[in-house]
């Protein structure tokens, strides 16, 4: 229990400076957003509206210390502010409308890729130095070293221009309005969904499959695994009970750090397929300035990233007996 009480403390010492790194960065720019954002404008504004904007979008002249404290209570009473590209829309409404579709995408592929990279990886390990060895490993890393827009842009040459076969853009049929009830509604999600998610999976498998590969070579050598064939025990259960599970601890790890950065989106995938994820609304905001959004989103990637991560501390502390007979 000790354990998980110390690290549930540095994860909160740990969203409180993220927290207050996300508050300083914007100040310490030139001007504020209410100003550059009306400095585009093509008409004249007066300076009384500016300091009306100002003082309902929160941009006061009070000190920073107590602009700081407002901001850790507005953070904690999650009340984000108002976006100024999409005002009056809050920016908790609208991460909220593009959150699932991020989830939906990057997670799914970070899943995907995590399974089939580590089943790989293990194989790959086991028969280090066969045909499948030599060919498996170069191939993925030469897909991931392959810039995603590339990848997105053949698949979507191939697939969706060339042989019609699926969509080439948005997250469902243009004009259809989404019934979360229906059938039909989640298989066109899907039918939309298959090239962004192989682009984003593709991207990811060769990362799992060498660390998988990786750990299992540094535990084939080890006592435990001689013990266990010399039991005369089957391959399969030499590899998969023994050997895979414990080449698993090091992978959760990056399986969570993936997780939690998957919040931000697949910004190339989404910019090609137009796809309505928060990838898109960082990307839509960093254009307009929208210094609201931005802060919230990367508050929002922080507590995501810090989540998967005590997960993972959790996972495999439950996975390591070793870890759990020490924290007694």
């Amino acid at each position: 229990m000790s354990f998980f009480l110390r690290r549930l403390m540095f994860y909160f010492l740990a969203l409180v400076f993220a927290a207050t790194l996300n508050f300083i960065l914007p100040r310490a720019m030139p001007g504020d957003p209410v100003t550059m954002m009306f400095a585009n404008a093509m008409t004249y504004v007066s300076p009384e509206r500016i300091e009306a904007m100002k003082k309902l979008l929160g941009f006061v002249d009070a000190p920073l210390y107590e602009q700081y404290f407002t901001y850790l209570a507005n953070i904690f009473s999650w009340n984000w502010g108002t976006s100024i590209k999409f005002y009056p829309i809050s920016v908790n409404e609208l991460l909220g409308s593009a959150i699932g579709w991020s989830l939906f995408l990057t997670g799914t592929a970070v899943i995907l890729s995590f399974c089939i990279g580590s089943v790989l990886g293990i194989f790959a390990a086991w028969r280090r130095g066969s045909y499948y060895d030599a060919f498996i490993s170069p191939s993925m890393l030469v897909i991931q070293s392959i810039p995603s827009v590339v990848v997105a842009m053949l698949v979507m040459f191939i697939f969706a221009i060339g042989l019609e076969w699926f969509p080439a853009g948005n997250a469902y049929t243009s004009g259809t309005t989404p019934d979360w009830s229906s059938w039909a509604f989640y298989k066109d999600v899907l039918y939309h969904a298959a090239l962004p998610l192989l682009c984003a999976t593709l991207s990811q498998i060769g990362g799992f499959l060498i660390n998988m590969r990786n750990n299992m070579i540094n535990l084939l050598n080890e006592d435990f695994i001689t013990m266990a064939k010399a039991k005369g025990l089957s391959e399969n259960r030499v590899v998969f009970n023994y050997a895979a599970r414990n080449a698993m601890l090091p992978s959760v790890t990056a399986l969570s750090m993936a997780l939690g950065t998957a919040i931000s989106g697949q910004l190339i995938v989404e910019m090609i397929f137009n796809y309505p994820g928060l990838g898109t609304v960082l990307l839509n905001a960093i254009h307009a300035r929208d210094y609201q959004v931005l802060q919230g989103q990367l508050l929002l990637m922080t507590l995501f990233m810090l989540f998967f991560n005590f997960m993972a501390d959790i996972l495999i502390v439950f996975l390591d007996p070793r870890l759990r007979k020490g924290d007694k």
